[in-house]
């Protein structure tokens, strides 16, 4: 027969093992409470994902081994994405270009086209670069649905990815986004190139800022920073890098509809 004290040494450990249970519970509660923000990071979605390689035009790329990094572009087309992807067909380094309708798409069309045809990833920055969050739902679904359409009309290809102005987000907009069939894509490195058209200084904060699985947000339509990107993609290719798209650092994972990657 078991003794008292078996007894209650098994009560003990039931009540400990709750208390544990409990102390978890109230940890994932606090951390996707209001004051933080629930994000994936690319390594836990290759993880979660089996075991393949993502085949490319730049190439088979397989994050879990080589030492990859993002570059990803906001708010263009504008005048400078052209010299941008002669830059990148000469470095055969791929993007993710998040783009904005309004001024942008509407009057940039063929380099949209150029964009995709060339092999980068071609996602939406939104229509009028409105901050979602203060948006009715109505308005949000339109502000996404808008370049949506035009980017499938002038690519074949509808996005799959976004990125909310300003990083601002919430519940609302991943329901949204969930409804469309979006992932939201925020960054780990910024040069904060729309306070400055230093291009070495621009250089330096991504140089500074980068590791592995980084995600570099730039936005190519501000004088300093294409002439930047040249000097980021040697720098960053003798430390190792491997440049990808966004999905290709998820891969063999994919972004999920709903869920915001970093």
């Amino acid at each position: 027969m078991p003794s008292a004290t078996n007894k209650m040494n098994k009560t003990g450990n039931r009540f400990r093992a709750a208390l544990m249970s409990a102390a978890a519970a109230s940890l994932a509660l606090s951390l996707t409470g209001c004051g933080s923000l629930d994000t994936t990071a690319p390594s836990a979605a290759r993880n979660q994902a089996a075991a393949t390689a993502q085949t490319a035009r730049f190439g088979t790329v397989d994050c879990r081994q080589a030492k990859c990094v993002a570059l990803t572009f906001d708010a263009g087309p504008s005048e400078h994405s052209a010299r941008l992807l002669d830059i990148l067909e000469e470095k055969q380094v791929p993007a993710t270009f998040f783009l904005l309708g309004k001024r942008h798409i509407e009057k940039y069309p063929d380099l949209v086209g150029r964009m995709a045809d060339e092999g980068h990833e071609v996602a939406s920055h939104t229509w009028d670069h409105k901050i979602l969050t203060k948006l009715t739902p109505e308005e949000i679904r339109e502000e996404l649905e808008r370049p949506n359409r035009e980017i499938e009309r002038l690519t074949g290809q509808r996005p799959t990815l976004m990125r909310p102005p300003q990083g601002r987000t919430n519940d609302t907009v991943h329901d949204i986004c969930r409804e469309l069939g979006m992932a939201e894509v925020l960054w780990s490195v910024t040069a904060k190139d729309y306070k400055t058209n230093d291009s070495a200084l621009i250089q330096k904060r991504v140089l500074d800022q980068v590791s592995r699985d980084g995600i570099i947000l730039l936005h190519d339509l501000y004088d300093g920073t294409v002439p930047a990107v040249p000097g980021i993609i040697d720098a960053l290719k003798a430390r190792g890098y491997v440049f990808v798209t966004v999905p290709q650092l998820l891969a063999p994972g994919k972004a999920e509809p709903g869920k915001v990657y970093r």
